[in-house]
């Protein structure tokens, strides 16, 4: 009896094993050599100027758990790739005030890492679906101490075949009243600028808002297992 039991046991083990495990979650990454995804910050004062500092160049990684309906999200803009109001002068003193002047701009990026995005609903073709989430910004090494920003948006599904042979996602974020100051970009912290600080403080916005538009695509595999 006990031999038998023993058996079946190991026949039921067998074919648990050999049964094909059902992945729930997929990996998007989004390109930043693709051109086609971008970061716009606008700075806009009430008696001063509007500055507009814009990437094409982000990078992240989505995964996606499709039962849960949850994801999380990693992304970097590096800071050399950001340009001010398209103007060589505001590009470089934007660089020497995220870096405060400590370390090369290329040695800089802006990260924002989003640990859980709740979807309401499944994704389905074409239809844009509304989420609100929360995300922690790492500005050339430095986060603020007010925690995470909110973050508000919106994803849409895109299958094989209607942005390219993968399934996409494209994914639009906003972050509203972003303040630079406490990352510490500001030209008070930057040596050589304490005596332009003053004249500058109603030329120059602290606040700002931050949209992120992406397209996350899946791998070329998953792609092909969705079509069948």
């Amino acid at each position: 009896m006990n031999t038998q039991m023993v058996a079946v046991t190991l026949a039921i083990t067998m074919t648990i094993l050999a049964s094909p495990v059902r992945a729930t979650e997929t990996t998007f990454t989004v390109k930043p050599e693709v051109g086609n995804n971008t970061f716009t910050a606008v700075f806009d004062a009430v008696i001063g100027e509007r500055i507009t500092a814009v990437s094409s160049a982000v990078g992240c990684t989505l995964t996606f758990d499709e039962e849960k309906l949850e994801g999380r999200v990693s992304c970097s803009v590096p800071l050399t790739s950001i340009t001010v109001d398209s103007d060589e002068t505001k590009t470089e003193h934007f660089q020497q005030w995220a870096t405060n002047k400590k370390m090369e701009p290329g040695q800089c990026a802006f990260e924002v890492e989003v640990p859980q995005v709740k979807l309401s609903s499944p994704l389905e073709p074409k239809s844009p679906i509304v989420f609100t989430t929360e995300g922690t910004f790492t500005l050339c090494g430095r986060k603020r101490e007010g925690g995470p920003e909110k973050i508000t948006g919106t994803v849409i599904h895109l299958p094989p075949g209607t942005y390219g042979t993968a399934r996409t996602l494209r994914i639009r974020a906003r972050i509203e009243q972003f303040n630079r100051e406490q990352y510490g970009v500001s030209p008070k912290n930057t040596a050589g600028w304490l005596a332009r600080v003053q004249t500058l403080a109603n030329v120059v916005a602290t606040d700002g808002t931050v949209d992120i538009n992406i397209f996350a695509t899946s791998p070329a595999e998953a792609a092909a297992e969705t079509k069948n």
